[in-house]
């Protein structure tokens, strides 16, 4: 229904869009004992590590080959091997996760035939895998980088397992999109448990990203899924994606082992949960349990309650292309119009957007159309915009650094979705104009109650 176009502008003025090797890093740290490398510069790594630190506010293990120019140009082996050398022998890892970057990109390092010769020199390393990503920043965005990294996950850690193997019943595998934040996950988590079954997350953010305190300190990734839990999951019964970008994921991973998916395109929304309910019903062979049913019965109440609110206001989105489908869709449920919508890379779901036009742009272009609107939707970069157009802003996405509790954010499952729209309609209510003294007293020309207070709505 939308038409795709591309912004004609020299440059970018105010960035929407963030880098694939800074969703590659992030798709690391959902493993356990991990360090991600980026093979770049070091002011690569710092872009992306102050990023990191902002939004979650909680140390982030990120490294860097640090390459200098004379490097660059003569080729990266010698810093590859030495960061895997000295990370290694100092912060002990289970894995080492390489992303590689613009300028190493550029220059054509070749990373694979690199870790094929440190491989055969230092033996000592076998212990501590390697997965290397290509994920050059002048091209695709931060979800890009996300999905090939977990697909490279599952095509180099999960073992193979034949067709006609036998399944453990009760585990199902969970692929979620870089949109998916921890607290989605542990929200996802425990309505597979409800059901009984056993969820296997990669990655799993929840456990390394979701603020809390470790019990010692600890150099690599303080939690997440382990090596030997991502090599099992070929035995589990069936695996279910979030995000139209984990479908190369959850294509990998039956090509390898033969477990079907399933993949929703988001899970905001009362039909996109009925339908996952009625899955986890159909793979547990249990009726829905009566905690769920009343979730659900508090999301319609919800949606009764606020689409009042709701109704017939203009709607401004800025997110990446799985987000942007996700609020899009939901607004479009509540009785909203999505009047601008701006993202940063090509995806199916662009065209199948409930508006006019889907721009890949910047927030200047996501200011320029959200003239009018009656909310704005991004993430912290868009304040400014928010301020000068005089609406509401909604934080959303990564990086959200000017507000606590970003990994906590939840907007799946039909309690995330009830919560999303009270905390939105609550934003509503709050912008209309109040009755003051002023506006609600009896005017003097008609005597008639209210009439400047009905004017003023």
């Amino acid at each position: 229904m939308a038409k795709v176009t591309h912004s004609q502008k020299s440059c970018t003025v105010n960035p929407l869009k963030m880098s694939q090797p800074i969703g590659s890093a992030l798709a690391f740290m959902g493993l356990k004992n991990c360090m991600p490398l980026f093979h770049g510069s070091q002011g690569c790594t710092s872009f992306g590590l102050v990023l990191f630190v902002r939004h979650f506010k909680e140390a982030i293990p990120l490294q860097t080959t640090a390459m200098s120019e004379v490097a660059t140009v003569l080729g990266g082996l010698e810093n590859v091997e030495q960061a895997i050398i000295t990370i290694a022998n100092r912060q002990k890892p289970a894995i080492i996760g390489i992303s590689s970057t613009g300028v190493t990109e550029t220059k054509g390092d070749d990373v694979d035939g690199y870790l094929k010769l440190i491989r055969e020199k230092h033996p000592e390393l076998d212990h501590i895998k390697l997965v290397y990503v290509s994920t050059p920043d002048f091209k695709d965005a931060f979800q890009d980088g996300w999905a090939k990294t977990v697909t490279r996950m599952v095509e180099q850690l999960v073992e193979p397992v034949p067709a006609d193997a036998a399944r453990d019943p009760a585990k199902v595998n969970l692929l979620p999109g870089a949109h998916v934040t921890p607290g989605d996950l542990d929200e996802l988590r425990d309505l597979i448990e409800a059901f009984g079954l056993e969820p296997v997350i990669l990655p799993d953010l929840s456990g390394s990203l979701d603020g809390h305190v470790p019990d010692d300190f600890t150099p690599t990734t303080i939690g997440g899924i382990s090596l030997e839990e991502i090599a099992g999951m070929g035995h589990s019964r069936h695996t279910i994606a979030v995000g139209e970008q984990m479908r190369p994921a959850a294509e990998a991973m039956e090509k390898k082992t033969g477990v079907p998916y399933t993949l929703f395109d988001r899970l905001t929304g009362l039909e996109a949960n009925d339908e996952f309910i009625t899955l986890l019903a159909g793979l547990s062979g249990r009726p829905v349990p009566n905690k769920i049913k009343r979730q659900r019965s508090q999301l319609v109440d919800a949606m009764l309650d606020g689409h009042f609110h709701f109704g017939g206001k203009r709607i401004a989105i800025g997110a990446e292309p799985d987000l942007l489908w996700t609020l899009s869709g939901w607004f479009r449920e509540m009785g909203a119009e999505v009047a601008a919508a701006v993202t940063t890379t090509q995806s199916p779901l662009l065209e199948r957007i409930a508006t006019d036009e889907v721009l890949l742009g910047d927030l200047e272009d996501l200011e320029k159309r959200a003239a009018g609107c009656d909310l704005l939707v991004t993430h912290s970069h868009g304040r400014q915009a928010a301020e000068r157009l005089a609406i509401p802003f909604y934080r959303i996405g990564i990086p959200m650094f000017d507000r606590l509790g970003a990994a906590h954010q939840t907007i799946v499952g039909y309690r995330g979705t009830r919560d999303l729209i009270f905390e939105i309609g609550n934003m509503f209510i709050a912008s209309g104009h109040e009755p003051t003294p002023e506006t609600w007293s009896l005017p003097e020309e008609t005597g008639h109650v209210g009439e400047k207070a009905l004017a003023a709505h």
